[in-house]
C-alpha cells in the first residue's frame, strides 16, 4: 500500500492533486489493456484503477457495462485482470488498485482472493459494492497479504458512518477515500455545482477520516476535473476513458485517444 500513499505525498508536496485513472481490464482484450494502463501512467495518472469485469455492474453506467459485456463475452474475469496487473507491474512502479465487485472475490475465497491480488502487485482492492459494516472479514484478509481497502463515501453517507471509517484507518490499512459525488451510476456528465459540492464535502471527509479523499463519478473533462480537484486531494476518471477506448477503431486510435484525454486532465489538477 505504500506506493498510493507515496503518490499521495508526492502531489501534496508539489501542491498538486492525485489523479487516478479507470479502465475496465479486457476491453478490448487483455493485452491491450496493459497497453492502455501503461499509457496512462505514462501520461501522468498516479494511481491505476483495474476494473475487473463483472456481469452484474450496478454502480456502472452504460459504457462501464458495454465495457464489461464486452470482456466478459471475451473470456475476461478476475483471472485476466490479475494477469493485466502483474504485467504492468513489472513494467512499472505506479499504485494499482484492484476496482471491482464483492461475488468473484467470494467465489475464489477471500484470503485466497487477497494473496492473488497482493501476489499480482495489487496495492489495494475497491469493492464497489461491500459495504463496510460487512467488509471486515475481506479487510482482514487484505491487511494479512499488505493490502489496503478503499471506502466509499457517498453524499448520503451519514456522518457516524464517516466516523466509522475513520476508526477502521486505525486498525487496517485505508490508503484513501472515494468520495462519490452524486448519486447513481457512473458515466454521467456532472455540473459544475454538484462537483464544487463534492469537491467542497471530500475536505470534511478528510478531515473526518485523516485519509487523503478523492472525487468520483461525472468527471469528463479539464473543467470537471479542475472543478472537482479543488478541495479534495484528488479525482478519478473512468467512464470518459473507456468511451475513448470504445470509440477507438484501432489499437493505436484508442492509445491516442486515451493519452489525449491524461494529458488533458494532468494538466487540469
Amino acid at each position: 500500500m505504500g506506493r498510493i500513499e507515496d503518490a499521495f505525498a508526492r502531489r501534496a508536496a508539489e501542491r498538486r492533486k492525485t489523479l487516478v485513472t479507470y479502465l475496465c481490464v479486457g476491453d478490448p482484450d487483455g493485452d491491450a489493456s496493459i497497453d492502455l494502463a501503461l499509457a496512462c501512467a505514462e501520461e501522468g495518472a498516479d494511481v491505476l484503477e483495474l476494473g475487473c469485469p463483472f456481469s452484474d455492474p450496478s454502480a456502472d453506467g452504460a459504457a462501464i457495462a458495454r465495457a464489461s459485456q464486452r470482456a466478459l463475452g471475451r473470456g475476461g474475469g478476475l483471472a485476466e485482470t490479475l494477469r493485466v496487473a502483474s504485467a504492468v507491474r513489472a513494467r512499472s512502479d505506479v499504485p494499482i488498485v484492484l476496482f471491482g465487485y464483492y461475488n468473484p472475490l467470494f467465489v475464489r475465497g477471500e484470503e485466497e482472493a487477497a494473496r492473488a491480488v497482493a501476489a499480482a502487485g495489487v496495492d489495494a482492492l475497491l469493492v464497489v459494492d461491500l459495504p463496510v459494516d460487512e467488509s471486515m472479514p475481506l479487510r482482514a484478509a487484505a491487511a494479512s497479504h499488505g493490502l489496503g481497502l478503499v471506502p466509499l463515501v457517498a453524499p448520503t453517507t451519514l456522518p457516524e458512518r464517516v466516523a466509522r471509517i475513520g476508526a477502521l484507518g486505525e486498525r487496517f490499512p485505508v490508503p484513501f477515500v472515494y468520495y462519490v459525488s452524486m448519486t447513481g451510476i457512473t458515466g454521467g456528465a456532472g455540473a459544475s455545482a454538484v462537483l464544487a459540492r463534492a469537491s467542497a464535502e471530500a475536505a470534511r471527509v478528510r478531515s473526518a477520516t485523516k485519509r487523503p479523499t478523492v472525487v468520483g463519478f461525472g468527471i469528463d473533462s479539464h473543467a470537471r476535473a479542475r472543478v472537482a480537484a479543488e478541495s479534495a486531494d484528488g479525482v478519478v476518471v473512468g467512464s470518459e476513458i473507456v468511451r475513448r477506448i470504445e470509440r477507438g477503431a484501432t489499437h493505436a486510435e484508442r492509445l491516442a485517444g486515451v493519452r489525449e484525454l491524461v494529458r488533458e486532465l494532468r494538466g487540469a489538477v
